[in-house]
């Protein structure tokens, strides 16, 4: 690759819907999978497996955020059309990031006794099989950390086509291969070498692809020592925020269970992990989004323009669908889980899907702070949101049980929020123009319009189904006319008239083939 990358509109448009089939494929796998699976294996050595997926999890935090850190350098070196740094950006990172997965792996193996015998409460019958499986499991620990080193190169490129494209059979085939073991009869360790050649044709897949978009890769093997300096310290703080983020996310669950009952913890995860599922809106527009910014960090024109429709799009997608599952909410979780369900979690339901959609506005700051270099931004405000919330959330719970959880999660998020706007106002010197030419202040005003207006006319009607059915349909539909006529304007419509074309496309040629 020797060109420049051109950020457009279509092109993010595609990538991030790329990113949302992505998630979506395997979840769908995994949803048809894992009974068949738990059946298979049994609740003890299910439990294991699960234990597998977690210290996988755990033990990527040793790529140190150098997989996040290659994204960003590659990124920055293609908008400046300095490909030539880019072999020596590669290889010190994977370089780096192979040495931390051997250490990773080292520390693994010599903690696997202590961890199945004392640490984790496994049965007797099971130790072995344990160990076993364990020690199989060390070994795609520096396979799974360098695998993120390569993604993020090609992220950097915004080949998010060949991302997925390796990430969707990749991810379902990690819930398949426990299934297709189970199938031919394998024990864990069986299972879990099944998932490690998974892992290392994944990683060889992902360095052929690498070599394919930069030739340079393959041509110049060369270590800079000079770049371990920029990339651990970019990497350093985003492994801050990969620690922060988990303290953010389950700390309400801990005060719950230690302040009321495990019962109530119960209650508020399933509201937690089904409204949580929004999240999928912004994730994938947000992996999108980071390379974007670092390959326009120079020109800031376009940072700010691209940064100040982030909102206007966040809000645009996830806004409707909040609106709807608020006021849906008793239905969905009467039908789903049941009267008593609905009536504890439903007030719960609603304030966590308000939290949803400012979480995911507070990404598109996140994402400009890592996108210009400045990951340090983005740890300090976790770190102070910390510090902030476990006082708040611990208050709130003590107080009002998991009605105070969800409002100390969604105050939270506006704090994030407001810390994220206001540092980025300042770092990259926005002005309010910014936002009044790119249709923001018109989309807020639109959504807001139609969150008044439905619930008002829901209040004024009644409330039963058919109503609230009738009501919210009538007023999607104009908010979508609203929209499209007055918030969006040319440059948010040729995405969608390019796909429209592209549709048109191979309806033509699926035409021209049955004939």
């Amino acid at each position: 690759m020797n060109k420049s990358i051109k950020i457009t509109g279509s092109l993010l448009a595609k990538n991030t819907a790329l990113n949302f089939f992505a998630q979506i494929v395997p979840l769908i796998v995994a949803l048809v999978t894992i009974p068949y699976v738990i059946h298979g294996l049994g609740t003890e050595r299910f439990g294991i497996l699960s234990l597998i997926w977690v210290v996988i999890g755990y033990f990527s935090i040793l790529n140190m955020g150098l997989g996040q850190a290659t994204t960003k350098f590659v990124a920055e070196a293609l908008g400046k059309e300095e490909t030539e740094r880019i072999p020596a950006i590669v290889w010190t990172s994977l370089t780096s990031q192979l040495l931390l997965g051997v250490l990773g792996c080292i520390i693994l193996v010599l903690a696997t006794p202590t961890l199945v015998e004392r640490v984790l409460n496994i049965p007797p019958d099971f130790i072995e099989e344990a160990k076993n499986t364990f020690y199989i499991l060390s070994l795609s620990i520096p396979i799974v950390i360098c695998s993120a080193s390569l993604n993020g190169v090609l992220e950097a490129a915004q080949r998010f086509d060949l991302v997925n494209a390796v990430t969707v059979p990749s991810s379902c085939l990690n819930f398949l291969l426990p299934a297709i073991g189970i199938f031919l009869d394998l024990k864990l360790p069986g299972i879990v070498i099944l998932l490690l050649i998974l892992r290392a044709a994944t990683l060889g897949v992902y360095l052929i692809l690498c070599f394919r978009v930069y030739p340079k890769i393959r041509q110049v093997l060369l270590i800079d020592t000079k770049m371990l300096r920029p990339l651990f310290s970019f990497g350093g703080w985003v492994t801050i925020s990969s620690i922060l983020i988990p303290i953010l996310v389950y700390i309400d669950r801990f005060f719950i269970g230690a302040l009321y009952t495990i019962a109530a913890v119960g209650y508020y995860s399933v509201s937690y992990d089904m409204v949580s599922r929004l999240t999928i809106f912004s994730r994938s527009f947000s992996a999108t989004l980071f390379p974007a910014f670092s390959t326009i960090e120079s020109d800031k024109d376009k940072l700010k323009q691209l940064y100040a429709r982030s909102f206007k799009y966040i809000l645009l997608i996830m806004g409707p669908i909040v609106l709807v599952l608020i006021i849906f909410a008793g239905d969905i979780l009467h039908v789903w889980l049941g009267g008593d369900w609905a009536s504890e979690t439903t007030l719960v339901f609603q304030i966590l899907a308000i939290g949803m959609l400012i979480d995911g506005l507070s990404r598109m700051p996140a994402n400009l702070f890592d996108g210009i270099g400045r990951a340090d931004l983005r740890a300090k405000i976790y770190l102070l949101s910390v510090f902030i919330y476990v006082g708040l959330a611990w208050f709130l719970i003590s107080k009002m049980g998991i009605m105070g959880a969800a409002l100390a999660w969604t105050l939270r998020a506006c704090l994030e929020l407001s810390l994220f706007f206001s540092v980025a106002w300042k770092v990259i010197r926005l002005k309010r123009a910014i936002f009044m030419e790119n249709g923001i202040l018109r989309g807020v005003m639109a959504y807001g319009g139609l969150v008044a207006i439905t619930l008002f006319v829901i209040v004024i009607l009644g409330k039963t189904l058919l109503i609230q059915s009738i009501v919210t349909t009538i007023c999607l539909s104009l908010f979508a006319l609203v929209t499209w006529r007055y918030v969006l304007d040319v440059e948010d419509k040729q995405p969608l008239f390019l796909a429209i074309k592209r549709t048109r496309g191979w309806g033509y040629r699926l035409n021209e083939f049955a004939k």
